[in-house]
């Protein structure tokens, strides 16, 4: 089972570029080696650097700026005016704010690799889940108002650090600062893979816009039922199809998760964080993912869920996930064929 977001921030994340190490419940995981490919011959370059070499990446930065203001840069679709400091669902104007950043080790075993995955932690979200467990930081809006260039001198640290990666976390609401944040980080000399770590509900268009931007893709897929999804996401019944429908560019994108020494270049993770009762829907899920990807698609099956935020009021997400619920989605994803799963 993987750290959530509030878990590794407690456990020590580095906050505001102060180092402290992160314990890590995938010792011993064993991942599949037949998609490990065990030499490097060509080191790997992000193909964002062509892309801000070719002009493109400027291109993109501004298609992003014309989507957000008036905002249409999720399906919630409200269409605020946030240049003129309006908010809307996410609650986020035209500043935004970094609750923490540092090397994060709760990551996946080819994501964190041995240095971590230098992780940002974005304040506020558009998906905005009753049960939040990071609920502190996605609802309140918890953090630093925080400018493109200390961004970019954010990752340009991580970096320095020695992590494998940089990431944004809950980046949907926020595309196209964090785009002109790493052009300047480009500029800077950035040349490490980027990661994407979203809650999965995206605009396709803005996914397609982020097409060799971004290296590796971290979405949640949390519900296969719409109506289980609109109960629990405040208003939210479409998740599952803007999910599926961006995931599946994703793919197309960067494919199932590429791995050279041990540590993913680019590629697709796919997280689901297993609720009670099965509220998520984890065997239709898997399913699905074999359907559309393959057998060897990375899956992270989280077993963490406990009762944060407002779920004591809406049960049965007011109780813990027990061993057998979490136990049987792993067997839903072995019984699909599914190997490379945590």
């Amino acid at each position: 089972m993987a750290l959530s977001r509030r878990e590794f921030i407690k456990k020590g994340l580095i906050v505001a570029g102060t180092a402290a190490a992160a314990p890590s419940l995938f010792a011993g995981t064993v991942l599949d080696r037949q998609n490990t490919q065990t030499s490097n011959t060509t080191a790997y370059v992000p193909r964002y650097i062509e892309l801000e070499r070719s002009g493109e990446l400027a291109r993109r930065e501004k298609a992003l700026w014309d989507l957000y203001s008036p905002c249409v840069l999720c399906p919630r679709l409200c269409k605020t005016n946030r240049a003129a400091g309006q908010g809307g669902a996410c609650t986020v104007a035209s500043n935004f704010r970094v609750s923490s950043f540092g090397p994060d080790f709760g990551n996946e075993p080819p994501i964190r690799g041995t240095r971590g995955s230098g992780s940002i932690f974005l304040s506020n979200c558009n998906l905005l889940c009753i049960f939040c467990q990071n609920w502190q930081i996605n609802h309140r809006g918890d953090g630093r108002v925080t400018t493109p260039g200390e961004l970019a001198r954010m990752l340009l640290d991580m970096q320095n650090m020695g992590c494998h990666n940089v990431s944004f976390i809950t980046p949907t609401h926020l595309v196209p600062h964090l785009i002109q944040g790493l052009r300047i980080a480009i500029a800077g000399g950035l040349n490490v893979p980027l990661c994407y770590n979203t809650g999965g509900y995206e605009s396709l268009e803005v996914i397609k816009l982020l097409d060799g931007i971004v290296d590796i893709y971290q979405p949640d897929f949390k519900f296969q039922d719409s109506a289980i999804a609109a109960r629990f996401t405040q208003g939210a019944p479409d998740y599952a199809l803007h999910a599926a429908a961006a995931i599946k560019e994703m793919h197309r994108q960067v494919g199932n998760l590429h791995i050279v020494n041990g540590l993913a270049q680019h590629g697709v993770v796919i997280r689901h964080l297993v609720l009670p009762e099965n509220l998520g829907g984890a065997d239709l899920l898997v399913r699905w993912i074999v359907d559309n990807f393959g057998t060897d698609t990375h899956v992270n099956i989280m077993g963490q869920y406990w009762p944060a935020f407002r779920a004591n009021n809406f049960p049965p997400l007011d109780r813990r996930l027990t061993r057998a619920e979490y136990n049987q989605a792993l067997t839903w994803a072995r019984q699909a064929g599914l190997y490379n799963f945590h």
